[in-house]
């Protein structure tokens, strides 16, 4: 986004903070970092054929897909990395509604997409991306309105959430209190998941105007929870409101890997990174409800369909369904994949749609994928029996 557009705002003091965080190292913290156990009594089923499962491909022909969002009337709208926002009518034909300059770098460019919950009476399209201005970069939720076929810039909501060659977060989200909660990372800087005036390696939550809720848990930050790693999914329950968050456990920079994980998020907690990875019960930190010591398990975007979590996975190429009774996991298995062979490749979200089928978003054609399908990347429509 050209840097004009920021001129004429005020930064408030603790986004200044913030750009503070993003542009000076921060000091080491002391100790290694704790490995606890798994806290899933089971181990995962793997399904590469589910049964009752059928699966047809929506929409193909695109590039590294990050996001799908859909609009109340069954349109839906679906980000690319490199900066385009496409629109996918009701009968499948996309379209692009926007091409714009970003930072697509690694794992940083045109991220998560969300749609106002009041559309089309307010008729906004969030997203979040990376900005490079001179020689800063950073992270970015910005609001958009569309207007028939157009998508026209609106609003600045959040910026100055730290960016970095990896580890962006990205994914964005309404919630039933009307809120925006957005997943940011520790961009390879792990000391700033700790550090409540950084934007890195949080859930933030602010209003659909960029406004800081007053019930916000540190007064005038959009910080609701900290000790995150990578947050790349978040996914509201239904019935209950509970936020579920999907988070890419360490990939060898504290000596050793795996351990990704999914949290149940609540207000202000710290979920522990860098301090911890796993479920060691350590006090003043929240041990996820589902972690992966043992294999690597990097996970993206998630929705809640049938009763069940079901969450979008890249290196370990399987759409992972998690089993909640009573509020607890009785069951974890990984669609689409045998072990040895997969049948989909990388997944990147899950989204439910307004006709009752689960989407999803492969992500073959992004600069980790191999061997893409000639189809790739795709927008599978999953429906059961």
């Amino acid at each position: 986004m050209p840097a004009k557009t920021y001129k004429h705002l005020t930064i408030p003091a603790f986004l200044m903070a913030a750009w503070t965080a993003l542009i000076l190292p921060a000091p080491a913290l002391a100790g290694e970092t704790v490995q606890g156990p798994r806290p899933q009594a089971m181990d995962d089923r793997w399904l590469i054929n589910p049964p009752g499962i059928r699966v047809e491909t929506w929409v193909s022909g695109l590039k590294a897909p990050w996001s799908l969002a859909f609009l109340p009337d069954g349109r839906a709208l679906v980000s690319e990395r490199q900066g385009r926002i496409r629109l996918i009518g009701r009968g499948g034909k996309v379209r692009t509604l926007l091409s714009f300059s970003i930072l697509e770098d690694d794992e940083s460019g045109l991220m998560g997409l969300a749609v106002d919950p009041r559309f089309p009476r307010q008729p906004y399209i969030y997203a979040m991306y990376t900005w490079r201005e001179g020689g800063r970069r950073g992270n970015a939720v910005f609001r958009f309105t569309l207007k028939g076929q157009r998508m026209e810039n609106d609003r600045l909501i959040v910026r100055n959430i730290p960016a970095g060659d990896n580890h962006n977060g990205g994914r964005i989200q309404f919630g039933p209190d009307g809120m925006l909660y957005v997943g940011t990372g520790d961009t390879w800087r792990r000391q700033l998941a700790q550090r409540p005036e950084s934007l890195a390696g949080k859930i933030l939550r602010v209003g659909p105007d960029g406004s800081i809720p007053k019930d916000n848990p540190f007064p005038g930050s959009p910080v609701w929870s900290l000790g995150h790693r990578n947050v790349q999914g978040l996914a509201f329950e239904p019935g209950t409101g509970r936020l579920f968050a999907t988070e890419h456990g360490p990939s060898g920079e504290v000596g050793f890997g795996a351990y990704d994980e999914v949290n149940v998020i609540e207000r202000g907690a710290n979920y522990g990174w860098p301090l911890v990875a796993g479920a060691p019960s350590r006090r003043g930190l929240v041990d996820p409800i589902v972690a992966w010591p043992e294999v690597a398990t990097p996970p993206s975007g998630a929705a809640f369909w049938r009763g069940d979590l079901y969450i979008a996975t890249l290196g370990s190429q399987a759409l992972v369904r998690i089993v909640l009774k009573g509020g607890r996991v009785a069951g974890i298995e990984r669609w689409f994949n045998d072990g040895d062979d997969n049948r989909y490749g990388r997944l990147r979200d899950a989204v439910r749609g307004p006709d009752g089928a689960l989407y999803v978003l492969t992500g073959n054609r992004d600069w980790r994928g191999s061997d893409p399908d000639p189809d790739d990347d795709r927008i599978l429509r999953i429906t059961a029996d």
